[in-house]
Formats: C-alpha cells, sequence, structure tokens
C-alpha cells in the first residue's frame, strides 16, 4: 500500500489526463532525474556505488538503480507516482557516453562527474573510421556489453528478482535514441576541432556528418528489429545539443539535412519531438517547419514569451528553472522563478510541461524541489 502516497498519486493521474485532453487544470512537473542525481548522495546510494562499478558490473548497476528509483518514488516530489510501484522498471544505462563508445572513444571516470569520452579522431588520423568502415550494431566492444547486461537484467527478471517486494521490469537498453549526429562528431572529433573542420574542411566535416548519421539510424534500426519495434515509429526524438553552436545558416546547410535524414528513416511522419540544452531557441522555427517537431524540450537560456510567441499555442514546450538556481538558490528565490516563467505567457495553448533546464544537478536541495512544484500547484492554473 502507497501509505500517503494516495491523493498525491490521484493528483498526478488526473493532471496528465487533462494535459492529454488538450484541457489542463495546471501545468504538469517533470525531472529529468537519472542515478547521477543520487550517485554521490551517501543516504541514497548506501553503498558508495560509484560510476566506473556501475558501468562495468551489471549486478551493480541493478541495484544501484534500484536504490535510486526507491529515493525518487519516496522523497522527490513531481508528477509521477510516488510510493512503492507495482513493479520497478530498470533498464540498462550508459548515460550520455554509449554512442561515442560505440565508436571506439575510452571511457574516462572524473571524481564527482558523469563519465566521459576522450575523442580519438586526431588531426593526424581523422579520417580512421572510414577506412574501418561502419560499425556493425552489435558487434562493437561496448554494444557488445551494452546487450550483456541487457541480458543480465532479464535473467535477473526471469529468476524473479525483487525489491522491496516487488518485482522488476526490464526496459529497451540505451541505443534507442541518438545525442545527435553533431554531438557525436563533436565526441569523436573535440567541438573545438570540429567547428573548426566546419570552417576549414567542410567537406570532411560533411564525410563525418554523413558516417556518424548513417551509423545512428543502423544502429536505432537494427535495436528496434531485435526488441520487435517496428522499424519506423509514428514519431522520433532526438537531441543534439552540439547545435547550439551553429548559426541559423550553419545549420541548415550541415545539420539540417542530417536531421532530416534520420527522421524520414525513423518517423512516419510525426510529430517529432527534439530536445536541445543551451541558446538553440534560434533553430525552433525551422525544426517545427521542416520536420514537424512539434515537442521541444529546452534548456537555459530560454525567453519563454518569444519562445510561445514563435512557436505558437500548439506546440508543446517543456522548461523551467536553471538547473543552477535550483541547486544554489533558496526556496524563495526558486518560487519566484517559477511564477515569473508560468506568467510569462508561455501557458497560452496549454502546451507546457514545466521541469529544470536542464537535468536535475547532484547536490540540489529537495526544498527546492518543492518550491518549484508547489508553485506550480498553486499558479500554473488554466492554459493562458
Amino acid at each position: 500500500m502507497n501509505v500517503g502516497f494516495e491523493e498525491h498519486n490521484e493528483e498526478v493521474r488526473r493532471v496528465w489526463e487533462a494535459y492529454r485532453r488538450g484541457s489542463p487544470f495546471r501545468v504538469p512537473v517533470v525531472l529529468g532525474i537519472n542515478v547521477r542525481f543520487t550517485m554521490f548522495d551517501r543516504p541514497a546510494n548506501p553503498r558508495g556505488t560509484t560510476f566506473r562499478q556501475y558501468f562495468e558490473e551489471p549486478l551493480t548497476m541493478l541495484q544501484r538503480q534500484l536504490e535510486h528509483l526507491e529515493f525518487v518514488r519516496f522523497h522527490v516530489p513531481a508528477d509521477h507516482e510516488m510510493g512503492l510501484p507495482d513493479e520497478w522498471s530498470v533498464s540498462v544505462d550508459f548515460q550520455n557516453v554509449y554512442e561515442a563508445a560505440s565508436f571506439g572513444c575510452p571511457l574516462r571516470f572524473l571524481d564527482g562527474q558523469v563519465p566521459d569520452t576522450q575523442p580519438i579522431l586526431e588531426d593526424d588520423r581523422k579520417r580512421m573510421l572510414f577506412d574501418a568502415g561502419l560499425p556493425e550494431p552489435f558487434q562493437t566492444e561496448f554494444e557488445r556489453r551494452m546487450w550483456e547486461f541487457h541480458d543480465v537484467f532479464q535473467e535477473e527478471r526471469r529468476k524473479g528478482r525483487t525489491f522491496r517486494g516487488r518485482p522488476i521490469r526490464v526496459d529497451p537498453p540505451s541505443g534507442l535514441g541518438t545525442d545527435g549526429p553533431m554531438t557525436v562528431c563533436a565526441n569523436l572529433r573535440g567541438a573545438t576541432e570540429f567547428c573548426i573542420d566546419l570552417m576549414e574542411d567542410p567537406v570532411y566535416a560533411e564525410q563525418l556528418l554523413d558516417f556518424v548519421t548513417e551509423a545512428i539510424g543502423n544502429r536505432i534500426e537494427a535495436y528496434r528489429r531485435r526488441l520487435g519495434i517496428p522499424a519506423k515509429q509514428q514519431g522520433f526524438s532526438w537531441a543534439d545539443d552540439s547545435i547550439a553552436l551553429l548559426s541559423e545558416e550553419q545549420y541548415r546547410e550541415f545539420v539540417l539535412p542530417r536531421h532530416r535524414r534520420l527522421v524520414e528513416r525513423l518517423s512516419s511522419g510525426g510529430p517529432n519531438g527534439i530536445h536541445l540544452c543551451g541558446d538553440a531557441t534560434r533553430h525552433f522555427r525551422l525544426l517545427r517547419d521542416e520536420l514537424n517537431v512539434r515537442s521541444f524540450d529546452t534548456g537555459f537560456p530560454v525567453d519563454f514569451a518569444r519562445l510561445r510567441r514563435d512557436l505558437g499555442p500548439d506546440v508543446e514546450i517543456l522548461g523551467g528553472p536553471t538547473a543552477m538556481l535550483l541547486r544554489d538558490g533558496t526556496p524563495s528565490e526558486v518560487a519566484a522563478e517559477t511564477r515569473r516563467i508560468l506568467g510569462s505567457g508561455i501557458l497560452q495553448g496549454g502546451r507546457f510541461i514545466l521541469r529544470e533546464a536542464n537535468n536535475l544537478a547532484p547536490g540540489t536541495p529537495l526544498s527546492n524541489i518543492a518550491a518549484m512544484y508547489e508553485t506550480a500547484r498553486q499558479w500554473g492554473l488554466g492554459a493562458a
């Protein structure tokens, strides 16, 4: 029994039903929250598990996820179900390094940080991937590790593993989405180096973009087949944070054609969605008009009033106070910023979801999260 959470969970159910009907009675609140949030918090990570252990030991990854999910469901307020679930949803999670690692970039484990990767396409061997040819899905060392972890998770499910008396459900592993062709190119080559390539060696830059885009499409299609998912879905959602580095003209010339290629290959027409951190809003109307993107998950900085005017009332926008304010501000500062955003005009049309911008940082006080949530419950009323 989820004693103490029944009222919350009923409200959450009504919030999402109303939002999906297009008649919200208040703005929904979600959080970008994964094991990074609790990895460095000893009460939420009682074993002191490190990211290196998380990446190297499948049973450790599984246990750490379960501990994280328990903490979130009992301590972090948002419009998600709280209390014990009917079953725990777990999946193989290699954070944001799985794509670069699958191309052969070595992992780096830094104290107090999420894992990172080291670029491999140095100037004297920047064509090495072309020479090796497109990677075969499931055949690279890192992808084999991913599916080995997935098999371990599935075996634990078959053996009847439980946590706090509830069974587990294994969701698809990392790899069904993408951090985006340009972002992967920046991972492989280095962000500065790739931006210089775009200006000084555009033939090479476009060749790398094409290579990466084809590899992404091949991987997602192969994963969908293995999981029994249709090769095309009605919509496709992806990310590409690095396009914040580009002008509108550069995005249109270099990256839009590769985004279009992925959308045409993986989507039946949309509506599609995209996550973009940083100041990438200058690209949003083009994405809406050219690729039928109808849901924008924003990072900061974002001018919410202008964004709603630019995109119109029918486009879904996600965003909110910056992760830095949520981590370092006071509850009253968080509440004031939440009220400012909700009063900006962003609620016109009712297609707004409040969240941190973007990804909840470790060390964020629960009191600040509660301040954002309670402000939304009090002030995020109506659709205008």
